[in-house]
């Protein structure tokens, strides 16, 4: 079965994002307000296709059963390893896999990953049929406009579509662009003709600056199967909530309190980089600016546990 069939129109996506969406912060999220689909972290084939670097890849692609449906991410640009990777997510219990084209990092785009690929498109196509030769698992695809200017959308996304991955994320800007500029929704009736086109049945995904999952309809409206959220649940860790409510201090910090414990059950480490994720939940009350500060010098989750419960 199509993966990405049994989803209605409108339907939501936490997007990967590297440091970000691991096993725990997956769970936060999915108490707070669950997505209709997860993605893990990226996962490098090449990582994958070692013995030294497998430990890593087995990590980033851990995963509890209630977090399906969940979506694994990879990336690279060798496409027997693709196909590798694909066979062992698959055995790992995964229904849909994604490749990522539109990593903007420059330390995956030297490689020729990521972004990177968007200039070495047949590269691309023998990526994704590599990736599609694996039976009993669906393939998508993540990326963006193009490397350097907006126009190069239209040449791309045909080079894509032309092997009609089962789902297509659109990241609104280019490489070039990363995330400073507007997303350049103006463009999603035109890549809606085009993807109806070349590929009916692959199922369209719009990335880029959208804060709520409330924002779904109107892009449903203009043509588009889903939406993903990246940067937004930093901002709100409630934005997949179908209709937006306020939540007090206390529910923020709670949800803290409970990504401090499964980071602990899931032993991840080292500390300092749970330190990114405070800013989610001690933000928009009386003191938290005084608190995060406070948090940032803490060493350890017990000193930040401290910290909040004082409160």
């Amino acid at each position: 079965m199509n993966f990405w069939s049994q989803f209605e129109k409108g339907f939501t996506c936490l997007a990967p994002m590297e440091g970000v969406t691991d096993i725990a912060f997956r769970q936060v999220i999915a108490r707070a307000a669950r997505p209709d689909i997860f993605f893990t972290e990226f996962t490098n084939v090449n990582s994958y296709s070692s013995d030294k670097g497998r430990p890593n890849a087995l990590e980033r692609l851990r995963f509890e059963p209630a977090e399906q449906p969940i979506v694994a991410q990879i990336w690279g640009k060798n496409p027997e390893m693709f196909k590798e990777t694909v066979e062992a997510v698959k055995n790992l219990g995964f229904q849909a896999v994604d490749i990522n084209m539109g990593c903007p990092e420059r330390h995956v785009v030297a490689t020729g990953g990521g972004s990177g690929l968007i200039r070495t498109p047949e590269l691309a196509k023998e990526i994704l049929r590599a990736a599609k030769e694996v039976d009993g698992i669906t393939v998508s695809v993540k990326t963006r406009l193009g490397y350097t200017k907006t126009d190069e959308w239209k040449a791309w996304l045909t080079n894509l579509l032309e092997e009609h991955p089962a789902a297509l994320t659109v990241h609104l800007r280019t490489k070039k662009e990363m995330s400073k500029v507007d997303a350049h929704y103006e463009l999603i009736p035109e890549i809606v003709e085009l993807k109806n086109q070349l590929s009916p049945d692959t199922k369209l995904i719009i990335n880029g600056d959208i804060k709520s999952a409330a924002e779904a309809q109107k892009f449903v409206e203009q043509g588009a199967d889903g939406i993903m959220i990246g940067r937004g649940v930093f901002q709100n860790p409630y934005c997949f909530e179908k209709t937006p409510q306020e939540h007090t201090r206390e529910e923020l910090l709670d949800l803290m309190r409970y990504h401090l414990d499964l980071y602990e059950k899931y032993e991840l480490h080292p500390y300092d980089p749970l330190k990114h994720f405070y800013k989610i939940y001690v933000n928009n009350f009386p003191g938290a600016s005084d608190l995060r500060a406070k948090l940032m010098q803490t060493k350890s989750i017990a000193e930040a546990r401290e910290l909040i419960d004082q409160l």
